[in-house]
């Protein structure tokens, strides 16, 4: 994928310097994990060039759009555990229940929760390890505590401790 191609409707158009806008592209505009002396040339580069600015910010919305997603689908399926735990009639409720030959196979909706849950989690694990979301949720906070006046700050860490 080349980002020095124009693209309609994204800021800046092109890349200031394709060389580096495709290097970025290529990681996915995350450069948190490099050395501090090869980071500071993509920082400059990011600083600069609107588009690759502009590619970043929606590559780290899309990360946390969906660590937001699978972590409000672990979510639900743990209430609808906890509403079938709660109430006996719908633990057992099936939904599918397959005689072949010498094999039963019964789906109930307490099954269908756990499968759920298990298949969120496995989710949620791979996109906070695939994406750099965890850590650039992390950094915005501390970016937004720096924001907050110093009186503020300190309750907060009182609080906190």
């Amino acid at each position: 994928m080349a980002t020095s191609q124009s693209n309609p409707g994204v800021p800046g158009n092109q890349c200031i310097d394709p060389t580096v806008g495709d290097i970025l592209s290529g990681w996915r505009y995350d450069i948190s994990g490099l050395h501090a002396d090869m980071r500071r040339d993509y920082e400059e580069h990011l600083h600069n060039c609107s588009h690759c600015q502009f590619r970043q910010n929606l590559h780290r919305t899309i990360d946390v759009l969906l660590i937001g997603f699978t972590t409000l689908s672990v979510t639900v399926f743990l209430l609808a555990l906890a509403v079938l735990h709660r109430f006996e009639p719908l633990r057992g409720w099936v939904l599918v229940n397959l005689q072949m030959r010498q094999i039963s196979l019964v789906v109930t909706m307490q099954l269908i929760a756990v499968l759920g849950l298990l298949a969120s989690t496995l989710a949620w694990i791979l996109v906070a390890v695939a994406t750099p979301a965890p850590q650039y949720l992390s950094e915005q906070a501390k970016a937004l505590q720096q924001r907050l006046p110093g009186e503020l700050r300190e309750r907060l860490a009182k609080h906190s401790a």
